[in-house]
């Protein structure tokens, strides 16, 4: 439902009495009390109009920034554009690219990808996910005619190079390099013919082949940490990450993230060989912290030309300001010798102000200041097409088991009845048959370890398969009265072939002294794991050096009655129409958690509603890769999401219930790792709203059910009414670091209740199992039955939150409402101004109807405003005014008598101005008409000369100089 239809039902329903007694609120700003229209910056945008800045300057979360420029003489629109890529993980569709022409205010204008893989982790599918892991820290560049992305994944095969000759609507190639690349950062050296790198890691570089489809050559540790570990901006402990390179005047400049411990800071590194010390020519980097101020860290160089149209590099990096996520920030630099200080003398105040680099025109500042990373919605399926939709996939066959493999013993003589039979050693140590068993009459007796991983182990290539879920054992005991009272102990698994991995099959289980006890845990092989040469062995925990305290690493110990089983599962395989185009389009504010399933949400079923289907019920089987049992908000799979905003938010939406079925739950979320939601849910037929929070710290096993239970007192039954309004406020300012929710919900969008105070706090997930900020997102589960849906109506965002108690504020949306009226469609392009009139049209509905809430006003003024801005850069400058002049002269009485004559010949009345050295005067010319004035000289010579002639009708203008010959009349 569009803004215009919920103003329209509103209004009906008060005209027909419906809303009688219900306390309507009355704004306070008087209807047409409008003032001149000054739209307030977007919801992310930090600029301040005044051509200055505060950083961070986007207000949301925004990490991993690679920036890139396409000079004017490069592009289409004779000016010089950025673009920028970020993280996203496990959201779909992935990969952002945002676009900028002032580096201070970003829009979203394509993905690089619908989703990164059809597999199950990427699609939350077989008890499988993405969660902090996805897609990474990606590189964006542009060369010779081509952009190009280079992505890496943690789980999703490595990493691979996007490319694409038009970055905002066309479709992207890509290529696998077949390995992963922590951090990587594409660089084409055309100081020596474009040769194409990635530099990744900490820090290495790679040389790819001509056509960026292979790695050619491998260089390790061109820049060693170890050699700066005595600069204090590095430390002995500190890592380094994100590197990004840049050639500016003969040198080749690295710029990273390090993280001693006083904290996260930018070091940079120069050298004349990109190599460093591996090139021909070695040429070792030198390093200097440029940057060590309140954690602004990792991101980008970015080239600003100045007013000699030479190049200045200024920083683009981000800072953790959780929970709203990481946010970017660009940061002016001053060079010197070389090298960089950013910020002002070095420091970068939080929130601090710097004038902007780039200056536009006012228009084009005010159209800027209107763009975001975020924006309400109608769901009207008004969004173009996009060309990432079409990626297309190849449909895996299902896979082909082996059943004989599946709920038998696959370990030989698991028991040790047989001695050590079937049995290998790991690493070095010595396995000896005992009586001293668990259960049976014998065990194994593990002595003279010498690593933490020496220790007993089974080959168990060829028994393995991917996608089914194993349950691996084993009782250990340890007895040693000189080792820890306490131990924890694992299996783990070594997967060898082209390279080895190692995965740890259990969680860390704490053993105590002298006592059996039973390692265990469960486990599925993922689909991109060889299973050539597999290893099982039980071990203690890493450490560097364990002989330096062997009786606390290296104990002896025994196991008995080991067990690995692996028990079937539902395989859900891909579905072509899962990944289908649906016929609907999402704005690009919006992403799905994980690749949706494209058969079960739609803008085409409904008009103007976001329908979510539940195709599946939760199962509570999932769990993280950092160990931990998912909620069941967190496997639902199609959840959509937009990134939140500080320092408050408010999120308000409408949710139609009459097709939910027994079990199912839908609402609005704040959530992360941690969460808080209002919902509905529907129990034995009766529907109930209320709050469900979620708080750190985190269990391994839940109770999925529990968590997920109405906090008590903040529930109300519903009745048979199908439509809820449903409310968040998102205050992230009360207490920095914690974001704390609000949750109401009404029946007619305009009296409403609140369901208790704040809820909270949210947080940053320490163990980064989620390390993305918050987001506010629309879901919709099934816990009993497939089949049920709900209906999302609008999506409307606002800075003003209920308890700041406030009176509705009209005044902007009235502004707004009159700078359209006064605009002519003549002036404009006519698909720019259809674009404005229908932003009109639902501004205009939405005053006739009573507003409940700042959300109601403030979503159709924002999307007014923006169509108002865009309208001003495209102002097609009206045809000059027709006149035509001439000059001439006469003698009268022997004086000199100048004779100025002007003809309309344009289609409207103008007013003529003639101004002379000798006077001036202005008269009213019908179209067509003639007029010729005279000017007296009082001289009987006139030298030659000019007049100016101007004309005016309307916006339209005319202006030129007329020359006149020289006159004797002596």
């Amino acid at each position: 439902m569009s803004f215009p239809q919920r103003a329209l039902k509103l209004a009906s329903l008060a005209v027909s009495g419906l809303l009688a007694g219900v306390g309507l609120l009355v704004p306070s700003a008087a209807a047409g009390a409008a003032t001149d229209w000054n739209p307030e910056p977007s919801y992310t945008s930090t600029d301040a109009g005044d051509g200055t800045y505060t950083v961070p300057v986007l207000n949301s979360d925004v990490p991993d920034v690679s920036v890139e420029r396409v000079p004017a003489a490069e592009n289409d629109e004779g000016r010089d554009i950025y673009y920028m890529i970020s993280t996203t993980m496990q959201l779909s569709p992935g990969a952002p690219i945002m676009k900028s022409y002032d580096l201070v205010n970003w829009e979203i204008v394509n993905y690089v990808f619908d989703r990164m893989d059809i597999g199950d982790a990427y699609s939350l599918r077989n008890g499988a996910s993405s969660y902090g892991q996805g897609q990474w820290a990606s590189s964006l560049r542009f060369h010779d005619g081509t952009y190009y992305v280079l992505v890496n994944s943690l789980n999703l095969g490595g990493a691979f190079i996007y490319r694409t000759d038009d970055i905002e609507n066309g479709a992207w190639e890509r290529t696998s390099l077949g390995r992963s690349l922590h951090d990587p950062s594409l660089f084409f050296d055309d100081a020596h013919g474009g040769t194409p790198y990635i530099l990744y890691g900490g820090v290495n570089a790679a040389r790819l082949n001509p056509t960026l489809t292979a790695i050619e050559q491998d260089f390790a540790d061109i820049i060693p940490r170890s050699e700066y570990a005595d600069e204090s901006y590095v430390g002995s402990t500190g890592l380094f990450e994100g590197a990004q390179a840049f050639y500016i005047d003969g040198y080749y400049y690295v710029v990273m993230i390090t993280w001693p411990s006083s904290g996260r800071q930018v070091a940079m590194f120069r050298s004349s060989e990109l190599l460093g010390r591996l090139a021909e020519t070695p040429a070792p980097y030198e390093s200097r912290g440029v940057l060590n101020s309140n954690g602004f860290a990792q991101g980008s160089l970015v080239p600003v030309a100045d007013s000699a149209g030479n190049d200045t590099w200024q920083g683009f990096f981000f800072r953790d300001t959780f929970p709203i996520g990481r946010i970017p920030a660009l940061i002016p630099a001053t060079w010197a010798d070389g090298w960089p200080t950013f910020g002002d003398g070095g420091v970068v105040p939080v929130n601090g102000s710097f004038p902007k680099p780039i200056r536009l025109t006012p228009e084009q500042e005010r159209f800027e200041r209107q763009k975001s990373v975020v924006a309400s919605d109608d769901f009207r399926n008004d969004a173009p097409h996009r060309a990432y939709q079409d990626q297309q996939w190849q449909i895996p066959e299902g896979p082909q088991l082996d059943q004989s493999l599946i709920g038998v013993e696959l370990l030989s003589n698991p028991g040790a009845e047989s001695g050590t039979d079937g049995w290998i050693v790991n690493d070095t140590a010595t396995l000896t048959p005992t009586d001293a068993a668990h259960g049976g009459a014998s065990a194994l007796a593990v002595t003279g370890r010498t690593t933490t991983g020496s220790g007993p182990a089974q080959d168990i290539t060829g028994r393995l398969q991917h996608g089914v879920t194993y349950d691996v054992s084993a009782w250990v005991k340890y007895d040693d009265p000189e080792s820890p009272a306490t131990k924890p102990f694992y299996i783990t698994a070594r997967f060898g072939g082209a390279s080895t991995t190692y995965k740890n099959l259990t969680s860390a289980t704490t053993l105590t002294r002298g006592q059996w006890g039973l390692v265990s845990g469960s486990f599925t092989v993922p689909d991109s794991q060889t299973l050539a040469d597999v290893r099982v062995f039980v071990e203690t925990p890493w450490t560097a050096d364990p002989a330096a305290a062997p009786k606390e690493h290296l104990m002896d110990f025994t196991i008995d009655d080991a067990s690995l089983v692996g028990h079937p599962v539902a395989t859900e395989a891909p579905d072509p129409a899962e990944i289908a185009p649906n016929g609907s389009n999402l704005d690009l504010v919006w992403e799905w958690n994980h690749a949706p399933d494209n058969r079960y949400w739609s803008l085409t079923d409904r008009d103007g509603w976001l329908r979510l289907t539940n195709g599946r019920v939760v199962t509570g089987a999932y769990s993280h890769r950092s160990g931990g049992e998912l909620t069941w908000l967190e496997e639902a799979r199609n959840t959509l999401s937009q990134r939140t905003f500080g320092p408050r938010q408010s999120v308000e939406t409408t949710l139609d219930v009459s097709g939910m079925k027994d079990g199912d739950v839908a609402g609005l979320a704040a959530y992360n790792r941690d969460f808080s939601y209002i919902a509905v849910k529907r129990i034995d037929g009766v529907n109930t709203v209320g709050v469900v929070h979620r708080g750190q710290p985190f269990s391994a096993t839940i109770d999925q059910a529990a968590v997920e239970s109405f906090l008590p007192g903040r529930s109300a039954v519903l009745g048979d009414t199908a439509q809820v309004h449903l409310k968040a406020d998102l205050d992230f300012a009360s207490s920095p670091g914690r974001l704390y929710t609000a949750f109401s919900y009404s029946l007619d969008g305009i009296t409403w209740t609140a369901l208790g105070g704040p809820v909270g706090p949210l947080s940053l997930d320490g163990s980064l199992t989620h390390f993305m900020g918050h987001r506010v997102g629309l879901f919709s589960y099934a816990t009993q039955q497939t089949g049920g849906h709900v209906d999302f109506d609008e999506f409307l965002l606002s800075d003003t939150l209920t308890a700041q108690d406030r009176p509705l504020d009209e005044s902007a949306l009235d502004a707004a409402i009159a700078h359209a009226r006064s605009l002519d469609a003549s002036e404009y392009p006519a698909d720019a101004w259809a674009s404005m009139q229908d932003a009109l049209a639902q501004a205009e509905t939405a005053t006739a109807s009573t507003f409940g809430t700042q959300n109601q006003i403030d979503a159709p003024e924002r999307a007014l405003s923006y169509q108002l801005a865009r309208l001003g850069t495209l102002r097609e400058a009206p045809a000059a005014l027709d006149l035509v002049v001439s000059t001439g002269s006469r003698c009268v009485a022997n004086k000199v008598q100048l004779v100025v004559s002007v003809r309309n010949a344009d289609a409207v009345p103008a007013e003529v101005a003639i101004d002379t050295p000798f006077g001036a005067k202005t008269v009213d010319l019908e179209p067509g008409k003639t007029i010729s004035l005279p000017f007296a000289v009082r001289s009987s010579a006139l030298a030659a000369g000019e007049v100016q002639v101007t004309g005016s009708a309307g916006d339209r203008t005319y202006s030129a100089s007329a020359p006149y010959l020289a006159r004797s009349c002596g």
